[in-house]
């Protein structure tokens, strides 16, 4: 596959007058390529907006090399500008006293797109976000969800090779985030030439879109993988859950002969009547040998699942901190 993005040894410091030089990137390195979505996760602070202001030209890397669409960011910014755009999550998307329409054509006429051409691109994108029964009404009249769904047009209409997405479903109701998400989606597959390099605090979202991740923390590299192979890195135990639909047990030596190397707790629900065994187990195999164990004691078993790591536990345990914590800092 061809790089959309290089990144080799990446570094910038701040320094503000005689105050201690501040690193907000220190030596990262990380390849995005065409036809993928890339997230770039990380607690406030990590580094994150440094590296999208880079990535987009807004800012010069103190050392390093950086690459966008085979251009330097130092030496070829203004080819780069052609081929990107920027979409950040709560943002206005225009003037509020224009209307949809107007306020898009606008932003096109910054990428010096011929005005019939730029029409028939808004079309399609109003179109395909379910906003273009709105094209004429003022952007102040529009909600915060409508209000997303135009950025994310603005930011489609110059049709880049590279879109960088900054928190897109912030402030999003479900339905909101799911329109966005899908829209996401579909413009990688239509065109494997373009990339995403996209920016939340929701592990799921990121879960779901992201082929590849890089997890920052205080300006260091700390992941950098897909989803899944992160998410199978962090735990050698395996976790399961049986549901059954007796009363309480507290059998110990019901629990001794389950398996005495296993972490088993149970917990009952006395408005179902059901049980709740959770399971945390050296090796998968010996669940086996558990259910046999509880069939053997006559224990019906209603339900088994097997509890699959997150990409919030991948988080926590690489940060030490959910998303939710740093907020409150």
């Amino acid at each position: 596959m061809d790089k959309a993005i290089e990144v080799k040894n990446l570094r910038r410091i701040y320094k503000k007058g005689k105050a201690e030089p501040f690193i907000a990137v220190d030596d990262i390195s990380f390849d995005v390529y065409s036809g993928e979505i890339f997230g770039l996760l990380g607690p406030n602070g990590a580094g994150k907006t440094t590296i999208i202001k880079i990535l987009s030209t807004l800012l010069y890397p103190t050392e390093g090399t950086v690459k966008v669409g085979g251009y330097d960011v130092v030496k070829e910014s203004d080819k780069i500008r052609h081929i990107i755009n920027l979409v950040s999550g709560g943002e206005s998307a225009g003037y509020g006293i224009l209307t949809v329409k107007e306020s898009l054509w606008m932003f096109s006429q910054f990428y010096g797109i011929e005005t019939n051409e730029a029409m028939k691109r808004i079309e399609k994108y109003l179109k395909i976000v379910e906003m273009w029964n709105s094209r004429n009404t003022l952007l102040n009249k529009l909600s915060t969800g409508m209000m997303q769904r135009i950025n994310l047009v603005r930011g489609l209409v110059s049709e880049p090779k590279i879109l960088f997405l900054d928190e897109p479903t912030l402030g999003l109701d479900i339905e909101g985030a799911r329109i966005i998400r899908n829209i996401v989606k579909e413009w990688v597959k239509e065109n494997k030439e373009r990339a995403v390099v996209l920016t939340t605090h929701y592990m799921a979202e990121a879960d779901e879109l992201c082929d590849r991740i890089a997890i920052i923390n205080r300006g260091k590299l700390v992941a950098y993988d897909s989803p899944e192979s992160l998410k199978q890195t962090i735990s050698i135990e395996k976790f399961f859950e049986i549901t059954t639909p007796l009363g309480e047990i507290s059998d110990k030596d019901l629990i001794k002969e389950m398996n005495s190397k296993s972490s088993i707790n149970f917990t009952h629900y006395p408005e179902s009547g059901e049980t709740i065994i959770l399971l945390r187990l050296k090796e998968e195999k010996e669940i086996a040998h558990i259910i046999s164990t509880l069939e053997d004691n006559n224990i019906e078993i209603k339900s088994l699942r097997k509890i699959e790591p997150t990409l919030e536990d991948v988080f926590i345990k690489l940060v030490g901190r959910r998303f939710e914590d740093e907020e409150k800092n």
